[in-house]
């Protein structure tokens, strides 16, 4: 592009979208790349602020910002998402569907540190509506070199949103109080408006009491029944002597992944695997406290995921909930928004 004076501009291709901001009106592109400059247009662009405007003509070997974004956003966008724009030099990424948002978050922090090209995203392991904007790629100069865009694309898709499919849940809820009828069961309501949102549902529900093996038994058999994708085993998480769910969950074959997360509210939750299916052990928290280390584990176990020991461990970073407020009446998958 070369840079002329505004006064000699009539006639020539404006190479980059001109943004005005007017206060409390709009904010907007004013002229876009492309746009033929008119005689007319002069008052307004000294209205702008702009005594100078780039003209368009692109050196040998470089990419304008708007085909730059267009490119990369096309190559690092994988399945479940729609390009918008592009717009100013930037493409946004809506979810095409409802699911989790799968970052390569290591891929793009490299790909940000040359800063030519940016990539902006939610948190990795998110649950995201369809329609969700996810992520935005950003061109930062008005042209770069070919091979910074090649370089991007170079990675491949880079993130993806995986649709929920784990939808069907069994839910077995242990403790002496609630099996012999002192005590309501206050797991199953709050179970079931966390799943709500993602369209789960309980298919199959048992009160247990305090008793090992009858956990443990419970737990095999929802494991075998084939309409079942999910176990959530609920009560009697902590080490104490009588809190039998633990050892009844590796009593049913489940894998122990971990009993214990870097998650506050929610350090004492289990998760495990049978398979191919999730076994998620749920402390007294979920039911006490708004957001919780369920609120993490559900996106992901109803995609299909099953955290390995390495990516609870990770949970630590961001872990401390307490300042999480979740409004009255708010999907409990939406704080993260």
């Amino acid at each position: 592009m070369r840079e002329v004076p505004l006064s000699e501009a009539v006639g020539l291709v404006l190479g980059h979208d001109l943004t005005q901001v007017v206060p409390g009106q709009f904010k907007g592109v004013r002229f876009g790349r492309g746009h033929i400059i008119e005689e007319a247009d002069l008052p307004v662009l000294r209205a702008m602020g702009k005594e100078h405007l780039f003209v368009w003509e692109l050196e040998a070997g470089f990419v304008h910002e708007q085909e730059a974004a267009s490119r990369t956003a096309a190559g690092l966008a994988g399945d479940g998402l729609i390009a918008e724009g592009p717009e100013e030099g930037k493409v946004t990424l809506r979810a095409a569907y409802d699911g989790l948002l799968q970052v390569d978050a290591d891929a793009v922090r490299a790909l940000n540190g040359r800063g030519q090209l940016l990539v902006v995203t939610r948190p990795d392991r998110m649950g995201v509506h369809q329609g969700d904007r996810v992520a935005a790629v950003k061109c930062v100069p008005l042209a770069v070199p070919e091979a910074a865009v090649k370089s991007a694309l170079s990675q491949g898709p880079l993130l993806r949103v995986q649709a929920f499919d784990r939808l069907r849940v069994a839910l077995l809820t242990t403790g002496q109080e609630v099996y012999s009828g002192r005590v309501a069961d206050a797991f199953r309501p709050r179970v079931e408006a966390k799943l709500q949102p993602f369209g789960a549902h309980i298919v199959r529900h048992a009160i247990l009491p305090d008793d090992r093996s009858m956990i443990a038994t419970a737990i095999a058999q929802a494991t075998a029944d084939p309409e079942v994708d999910l176990i959530l085993v609920t009560g009697g998480m902590s080490v104490d002597p009588d809190d039998r769910t633990p050892g009844a969950i590796q009593d049913s074959g489940a894998q122990l992944v971990c009993h214990g997360t870097p998650v506050l509210p929610g350090s004492m939750a289990i998760v495990a695997r049978h398979g191919q299916k999730p076994v998620l052990g749920l402390p007294a928290c979920v039911i006490a406290d708004p957001v919780t280390v369920f609120d993490l584990l559900l996106p992901r176990v109803l995609a299909g995921e099953i955290p390995t020991a390495d990516q609870v461990a990770a949970m630590g970073v961001g872990g401390l909930l307490e300042w999480l407020v979740l409004e009255e009446g708010a999907s409990p998958w939406r704080w993260n928004a």
